[in-house]
């Protein structure tokens, strides 16, 4: 028993010191570009979970929801009834394209949103800015990839995070980006019957 302890001791030294090696080399620092996309679930999850990060650490932060509607979410609730002072929260979209069904109304929302998203990003008080179902709005064509490529690359602050989340994030988007999580679909509820549910998914 003593010598499995030592050795595992003698072992994590050598890990530790391997991982410290490797990270007194990243010592740079620059606001990312994050895309959360995939058919799984936890895409604006894990992306108000950075923003939630942001406000608790005093950080100035903000939402634009390019889909999703007006309905009551967790984030959203909190966000608007505690913390508008230091995150503000734009609810941009008038529900699923398949709720909605008019294009042309979708698209001025989604340029409405993209407009707002602009502005939010240039805003160099603004450590973070998550643009929520974005990928969705680009799929569909109501804004345009080249655009919100060139934007990122060319106007983005240098120390401003933005995060797009979305099923099928167009690959000019990912090329560009700093951090790519794919979301893999393994198992979900809805596909035995199990609809969504507070404090799961909203």
């Amino acid at each position: 028993m003593t010598e499995d302890v030592e050795r595992h001791a003698q072992k994590m030294a050598k890990k530790k010191a391997a991982r410290d090696k490797i990270m007194a080399t990243k010592t740079g620092q620059k606001g990312l570009i994050i895309v959360h996309t995939g058919k799984g679930k936890g895409k604006s999850s894990a992306a108000f979970g950075m923003i939630f990060r942001c406000i608790a650490h005093g950080m100035q932060c903000a939402v634009v929801q390019f889909i999703k509607g007006g309905m009551s979410t967790g984030e959203r609730d909190l966000i608007l009834s505690r913390f508008t002072d230091i995150c503000s929260f734009h609810t941009m979209g008038e529900g699923f394209t398949w709720e909605t069904q008019d294009r042309t109304r979708d698209t001025e929302m989604a340029q409405a949103a993209w407009a707002k998203a602009r502005e939010l990003i240039r805003d160099p008080a603004n450590t973070m800015v998550l643009l929520d179902e974005i990928n969705i709005a680009i799929r569909y064509d109501y804004v345009d990839i080249a655009e919100v490529v060139a934007f990122l690359r060319d106007e983005k602050p240098p120390m401003t995070h933005v995060v797009l989340t979305g099923r099928n994030a167009h690959e000019d988007l990912n090329e560009l980006a700093d951090l790519v999580t794919e979301m893999e679909l393994v198992k979900h509820p809805f596909r035995s019957g199990i609809k969504a549910q507070i404090g799961v998914e909203y």
